[in-house]
């Protein structure tokens, strides 16, 4: 009646191991630590590099665990590895005076981590400690501002370039000219029905413009400008664009549960728990580019456009060469229209970036090439306001869905640019105005609180159940110890970033899982009472105990799931902890349990009694059972 089949504790046994392997990576410490990589594309982080930090150590007399060269094909660094975080910061003081030569420029980049000292092979079965959150752990926060004035700017430029689309090759609206003027673009006209017949069409294809009939010593003209709440509504869903971008290179990065959210009206802050490369992090996160494409002004003779009138047009630039370059200011084609980008190389073995567009990319693309092979397109990447003219190829036939981007100079920055491209390019440029790392320090504290509350709340439980219902009253304390140990191993295992809300979950699901060991356990009394033997006591309480479980821990599921899906940051967290500890409650305090007390039960076939506490029999005396 009472004896589970072989293969149940089979699978109990084969669970306590699982559960074990994957919540013992959080016993592991982390070393503190020091990232030494390098911004330049000349200098290489090599054996040499490692020595030179060993050297660079051992001369202002700081002890060290341990120098390592890490890294891919994709980026190289060298990790020291110090007893304590004293050692750590006087260690990155030496070596950021130790390895760079002008401060102001440094050569190599000198930047505080932590190394992770789970053993190789718990690695390799994906058995990795919990994240922890910021509150917790530490990590990079970052507060970014979108730049309304470049939003603006590249919003009047784009109306600019409609608008001439627009009015391209249409006699009765033939214009005299359009020129800029602040934040207004003005077109001029020879006669009023031409004028009428432009802000027809003009007004027709766009109900964001102001069209405003006006006129000057010069003659008629028409003057259009972008309405108010359209450019804060350009802002707006730029700063939605953005998030969504930035989520998108986090995700590169491999970041857990990462805080991506709008703060004011032109505000973005991003937040990285547990990040362990913060240059890295800080490297694409901090890259706000945006990708623009320009015909190259072929009216401006070669060789001569540093001496040369540049017309009104046309803005003149400098490649990375360092030589210049007269670029239209139309564009022809931004960032927005990528759709994939890769690292690869050209057809000359040099790094480069393919690119694939979107239909309407690849539209636009061939329109633009379609009357122009042989002349040249620039493609410009626009970073904290700066322009940076990656290459200036030769247009040698029509461009479709399709091409590449040459001239990258290393694979690193290839790779890097291909990275920012195929996350999305920024609808709307940012810079960053905050940057705080937090250290660990802060989240000690709150570790221990949380670690005392929960081994204190479990000891007074186990000491309550043990008391009150004797033997029963330890069979529930071992599941209710399961339990913990299946939570902790699948918030190891799924990598879910721990916060102190997350603490909070863990010690409700302990007390939700010892109620369920409370239902079994007096529905075993009642049924003792109700005079049936030890043996079908256990059976039916067991087995009617069920149903009320299941009721009670589906209903608050319901609830945790709503919180998961509506919720945000630290509710998230909250509800995901809260969800997974459910689901393990309702194994260990069924099947666990229950497989104990078959073990130590089942065995006898003729039980008397069962240790389970005092039976109060309603009418007759107490007994003990």
């Amino acid at each position: 009646m009472n004896r589970y089949p072989v293969w149940k504790y089979i699978l109990i046994v084969i669970a306590l191991l699982l559960g074990a392997l994957y919540t013992a990576p959080n016993y592991f410490v982390e070393s503190p630590a020091l990232q030494v990589t390098t911004g330049s594309s000349i200098l290489k982080i090599t054996n040499a590099t490692s020595e030179q930090v060993e050297a660079a150590l051992k001369a202002a007399g700081i002890a060290h665990d341990g120098v390592t060269l890490d890294g891919n094909e994709n980026s190289t660094s060298v990790r020291a590895r110090f007893a304590s975080t004293d050692a750590q910061f006087k260690a990155k003081l030496a070596l950021e005076r130790a390895l760079n030569r002008n401060p102001a420029e440094p050569d190599y980049i000198v930047t505080v981590n932590l190394v992770k000292n789970t053993p190789q092979w718990m690695q390799a079965l994906r058995a990795l400690p919990m994240n922890l959150g910021l509150d917790l752990r530490g990590g990079v926060h970052f507060l970014m501002q979108v730049d309304v004035a470049a939003t603006t700017e590249t919003k009047i430029k784009g109306i600019q370039q409609s608008v001439r689309s627009s009015l391209v090759n249409k006699e009765d609206a033939r214009h005299s000219g359009i020129e800029r003027v602040g934040q207004n673009i003005e077109v001029r006209f020879a006669d009023a029905a031409r004028r009428a017949k432009a802000r027809s069409i003009i007004g027709g294809e766009s109900a964001d413009l102001l069209l405003t009939d006006a006129s000057d010593a010069n003659g008629l003209k028409l003057v259009v400008a972008l309405k108010p709440e359209a450019l804060q509504r350009s802002v707006e869903e730029g700063v939605k664009q953005n998030i969504l971008t930035l989520s998108k290179r986090v995700n590169e990065l491999g970041v857990s549960e990462p805080i991506i959210q709008q703060q004011g009206r032109d505000r973005i802050v991003v937040q990285l728990p547990g990040v362990q490369d913060v240059a890295r992090a800080k490297d694409i996160i901090g890259r706000t580019a945006t990708l623009e494409m320009r015909m190259v002004d072929d009216t401006v003779v070669p060789g001569m456009e540093s001496a040369a009138n540049i017309p009104l047009t046309s803005e003149l630039f400098t490649d990375e060469r360092g030589q210049p370059i007269v670029l239209l200011k139309d564009i022809i084609l931004t960032g927005e229209y990528i759709s994939s980008a890769i690292g690869t190389m050209d057809q000359n073995n040099q790094p480069a970036v393919s690119l694939d567009l979107n239909g309407n990319g690849g539209s636009k693309m061939r329109t633009a090439t379609r009357e122009r092979i042989g002349k040249r397109m620039a493609i410009l990447l626009k970073e904290k306001g700066k322009y940076n003219v990656l290459s200036a190829p030769v247009i040698n036939s029509e461009l479709g869905s399709r091409f590449q981007i040459t001239g990258m100079g290393t694979p690193q920055k290839a790779n890097e640019l291909a990275l920012l491209l195929r996350s999305g390019a920024l609808s709307a440029p940012m810079e960053i105005i905050e940057e705080r790392v937090i250290g660990p320090q802060l989240g000690a504290e709150n570790i221990a609180k949380g670690l005392y509350s929960t081994v204190y709340g479990f000891a007074a439980i186990a000491v309550f159940m043990i008391i009150y219902y004797h033997m029963f009253g330890v069979f529930s304390v071992v599941a209710l110890a399961s339990n913990l140990l299946f939570l902790l191993a699948l918030l190891s295992w799924m990598q879910v970033t721990l916060t102190l809300p997350g603490i909070a979950a863990i010690a409700l699901a302990l007390g939700m899982a010892i109620d369920a060991n409370v239902l079994i356990n007096e529905r075993i009394r009642e049924e003792l009472r109700a005079g049936e033997t030890p043996q079908k006591a256990i059976a039916a309480g067991f087995d009617r105990a069920w149903a009320t479980i299941l009721d009670s821990n589906v209903t608050t599921l319901i609830v945790g799931i709503a919180l998961l899906v509506f919720g945000s940051g630290p509710v998230r967290g909250f509800a995901v902890v809260h969800c997974l500890g459910i689901l393990t409650s309702m194994f260990s305090s069924v099947f666990v349990s229950r497989g104990v007390v078959n073990l130590w039960y089942g065995r006898t076939k003729k039980l008397n009694k069962v240790s389970i506490g005092t039976v109060w029999t309603p009418g007759l005396s107490v007994t003990k059972q």
